[in-house]
């Protein structure tokens, strides 16, 4: 008598929390399916991945990799002697794991890993987060099995055959029936019943977004009806915290939010940037939002992302150049239109995915060769 013996998959990628949360979502829905499954990360030595995935509790390998920047840099002589170094430690580890599938999430890790696992004749699949696909995943494209997608009309750049619509997986499920307000408002010190708007920028914050909000503060001091839950980020809370905005009995100033299922439930417009994640949990939460790309990501694919929101008229753009100047204005005049918000709500409602990351696991399954004993 045969039995399968438990299948092996490694899940390669990282950089920021845009790719390793996501992962994380994808592993535990596989993990969900099939109990048994032996997953391994390869990371980024250095890299957010390296603390985050052990701590939710699966092992993972270090890479010596970075990006190429892109401006002239010296720190890109070190780019081939790193890549090298990345390839044959890939090799090693995955002739080592001997793995049935191997899953790239996108950043530096993803490339010399899926490269290795395409070349040895091992199923491979990418998860494409933004509207727009970065470097590695663009080159990767005509070797890997499958391309799992969240926007629209991504066959300019990825063969169509090989595309499936999944979304992008959040890192827990959202839902702002599930917060009492009054306790979320409670927990932030605001007023039940106010028009309140949220702005973040990521666990460390964006400087640009924190240099907006607090050269606004006479603008909001005019509009006391109106408040301001800030997450300022942990690099920028010192210098921001004392600011005249700061100071505001309708603001309120953290360095982190680590309850962002209360934070959404009680915001009636959230200002942001516009990561992959960030729009994916938008969506999920039908949360109306002003979005700022920022300037500082590969491709510009931040600004890419909102672009393909605002044609379906699901999110408002504001360019960073011009947030210091509007942001608190477009705030205040949105936030007070009660029809506007809901129009936005709905329409980011309908490019939620809530099934992603168990969409994407029926992808992995799907490429599992026969194993037995």
């Amino acid at each position: 008598m045969s039995t399968k013996t438990p299948m092996k998959i490694i899940i390669s990628g990282g950089g920021s929390g845009g790719h390793v949360f996501p992962a994380l979502a994808i592993a535990d829905a596989i993990r969900a399916k099939a109990p048994d499954v032996n997953i391994l990360f390869v990371g980024a030595k250095g890299k957010i991945e390296m603390e985050k995935v052990p701590l939710a509790g699966y092992p993972i390998q270090g890479l010596w990799i970075s990006g190429l920047h892109r401006k002239l840099t010296l720190r890109n002589l070190a780019f081939p002697f790193k890549l090298i170094s990345s390839l044959v430690k890939s090799f090693g580890i995955v002739r080592a794991f001997k793995p049935d599938v191997v899953i790239g999430v996108g950043g530096f890790a993803s490339g010399p890993v899926l490269q290795v696992a395409s070349f040895l004749g091992i199923p491979t699949l990418i998860q494409e987060q933004n509207s727009y696909p970065g470097l590695t995943n663009r080159l990767l494209a005509k070797r890997v099995s499958k391309i799992c997608i969240a926007y629209d009309r991504m066959d300019r750049y990825f063969p169509k055959e090989k595309l499936v619509m999944t979304g992008n997986p959040v890192r827990k499920v959202f839902s702002k029936e599930a917060v009492d307000k009054a306790t979320a408002f409670a927990h932030f010190g605001l007023q039940a019943g106010k028009k309140t708007l949220f702005s973040f920028g990521g666990s460390l914050g964006a400087q640009s977004i924190n240099e907006a909000l607090a050269a606004n503060a006479e603008l909001m001091r005019k509009h006391p009806d109106v408040q301001l839950l800030w997450q300022a980020g942990k690099l920028y809370y010192d210098r921001f915290k004392d600011s005249e905005m700061a100071q505001l009995p309708n603001v309120k100033i953290r360095a982190f939010i680590d309850r962002m299922d209360m934070a959404y439930t009680i915001a009636d417009l959230v200002i942001s940037r516009a990561g992959a994640l960030t729009i994916a949990e938008l969506s999920q939460v039908s949360q109306p939002a002003i979005l700022i790309p920022s300037p500082n990501v590969a491709e510009d694919h931040q600004t890419m992302n909102v672009k393909a929101l605002a044609e379906k008229d699901a999110a408002v753009l504001l360019p960073d150049p011009q947030a210091k100047e509007k942001v608190i204005a477009r705030a205040l005049e949105v936030v007070q239109d009660q029809s506007r918000l809901a129009e936005l709500a709905s329409n980011v409602h309908k490019l939620a995915q809530p099934n992603a990351a168990d969409l994407i696991a029926q992808e992995v399954f799907k490429l599992m060769p026969e194993k037995e004993t």
